[in-house]
């Protein structure tokens, strides 16, 4: 499975997920199979608050799964439709969240959980 982590900065597994999807600089990829990694570019970093295109901000790689600190509600909605599972991180890096989700223990994103903006209105 390919679980994907908004981050500010890529350092492996120990790198500290990001608070938003949308405005995160990158996205590590784990395999959880086979433990590669792989970095993305936020190719849609910088757009207008609410109009964040995440398949596009993926930039044409394919996940089973996101775990982050936030997420507005348009994101989530449009991750779901795509068949992707997006999860709430409970750990500070990328492998403490890694190692909840292969016990099975993250929640899942649902929608009266997601960000209001980003003025303090946020649920996380």
């Amino acid at each position: 499975m390919k679980v994907c982590f908004p981050v500010q900065a890529n350092d492996g597994f120990e790198s500290e997920v990001y608070g938003h999807f949308g405005s995160a600089p990158a996205f590590i990829v784990v395999d959880t199979e086979t433990n590669d990694v792989r970095t993305i570019t936020n190719a849609d970093q910088h757009h207008a608050h609410g109009a964040c295109n995440p398949i596009g901000a993926l930039n044409g790689h394919t996940v089973d799964a996101i775990v982050v600190g936030g997420i507005g509600a348009g994101a989530l909605s449009r991750l779901n439709q795509s068949g992707i599972r997006v999860y709430r991180a409970q750990a500070a890096t990328v492998q403490g969240n890694i190692d909840i989700f292969t016990a099975g223990s993250l929640p899942e994103f649902m929608p009266q959980n997601t960000c209001g903006g980003h003025e303090g209105e946020c649920s996380h």
